[in-house]
């Protein structure tokens, strides 16, 4: 099957959703199938996100997006993300009646009013869901994201869970070949992911706890915190065994987010041996709770005392419930194909009606039909 996959999100951003989706792009083609993405790094001029300049947007790609769609002619399409890239993509999908399916990573109303506070939550609210209830399906984190946005208006929701690379996530990084923290105080409390101010960081900072506390990653919220907390550890952005690593070493992982869907960090935490503390919110408490390798409670402390004493061999054996070969099939499932023979007829009618569209002849015959009716007083329709 010919799959196309439109993202806002990729490299050389690192953090859950690019993960996330990068494995999933292998698997399909570890699968047989063949696999387009379209991403803002695939050379398009690209802006910063206002207040998050790492990431980056590529607002006048347009015409090239369906050029590639066309050129391409996929059997599925997958929109990942709600931005410039995806809004393009959505569009070519309902000019040309084409079947597509979208996925809801993050709470990105939530985001919104993080950043920007006098504006009212309904109008996020309600870009996301026209965006997302235009496709066929809708795939979310998890069950309890599921609950939540179904009062919002949202329809056609599915789970389509996170996987975990147990190569790189493992027990056998712990001290590898030797601890990442030496030197500091224990026990040692851990966040890992992307420092903003979403991320509700400072929930974790304040906490009054024993030994010593690390953030890695990096953010545009990171110098105002090495700033504002100077006693604490601030690595920057960590990869590959460097990262796995961080989490090992660790004692607990602290997840003070409220508003992510999931959390992948969580079941990469658990995979390298090291328990979670968290709120009991999406994400978390659809992972951790009867798990024996997190505590959920809003008293985020008490969360953190109670996982030191959780064990580190019930913590991997939870995460290897999180296999990233049964999550793409999952994925694969959900996407609505059109049958290869269709797929095919409907793709070469689109590149007709769009070299016709494009033709010289095309462009005076319908600019001389304009201009007889505006000398007939006739009304021009609009285009």
């Amino acid at each position: 099957m010919k799959i196309m996959i439109v993202t806002d999100a990729w490299e050389p951003q690192m953090n859950g959703v690019v993960r996330t989706l990068m494995r999933t792009v292998a698997a399909c083609r570890n699968a047989g199938h063949e696999v387009e993405v379209i991403a803002p790094s695939d050379g398009y001029f690209t802006l910063p996100l206002p207040t998050y300049p790492d990431i980056r947007l590529a607002p006048f790609a347009f015409k090239d997006v369906e050029r590639r769609m066309i050129r391409f002619g996929p059997q599925a399409i997958h929109i990942a993300t709600e931005g410039p890239l995806g809004q393009a993509a959505r569009a070519m999908c309902i000019k040309w009646k084409l079947p597509f399916t979208t996925s809801y990573h993050t709470k990105f109303p939530e985001y919104i009013k993080a950043r920007f506070p006098f504006i009212p939550l309904s109008w996020p609210y309600k870009f996301v869901r026209n965006f997302h209830n235009s496709g066929g399906r809708t795939m979310v984190t998890t069950e309890s994201m599921k609950d939540f946005l179904l009062p919002q208006g949202f329809t056609n929701l599915d789970v389509w869970a996170r996987g975990v690379d147990l190569a790189q996530f493992h027990p056998g990084q712990k001290n590898n070949p030797d601890d990442v923290y030496d030197g500091l105080p224990r026990p040692v409390f851990v966040n890992v992911g992307r420092v903003a101010v979403e991320k509700n960081i400072e929930a974790f900072l304040d906490l009054d706890l024993p030994g010593s506390k690390v953030v890695v990653g990096d953010g545009p919220q990171l110098d105002a915190l090495r700033k504002k907390y100077p006693d604490i550890r601030f690595t920057g952005s960590k990869l590959g065994q460097d990262l796995a690593r961080h989490f090992a070493d660790a004692d607990v992982f602290v997840f003070p987010s409220r508003t992510d869907t999931f959390g992948l960090v969580n079941i990469e935490a658990m995979a390298c041996g090291t328990p979670v503390a968290a709120y009991p919110v999406s994400g978390p408490v659809d992972i951790i709770p009867g798990s024996n390798a997190g505590i959920c409670d809003e008293d985020l402390r008490a969360a953190c005392l109670a996982a030191l004493n959780l064990s580190p061999d019930d913590c991997v054996a939870h995460a290897r419930n999180y296999s990233w070969e049964a999550v793409s099939d999952i994925f694969m499932s959900y996407l609505t194909p059109q049958y290869k023979p269709t797929a095919r007829k409907r793709w070469r009618r689109i590149r007709r009606l769009t070299r016709l569209a494009s033709s010289p002849f095309h462009f005076l015959k319908r600019n001389f039909r304009r201009a007889r009716r505006i000398v007939m007083g006739k009304p021009v329709p609009k285009e």
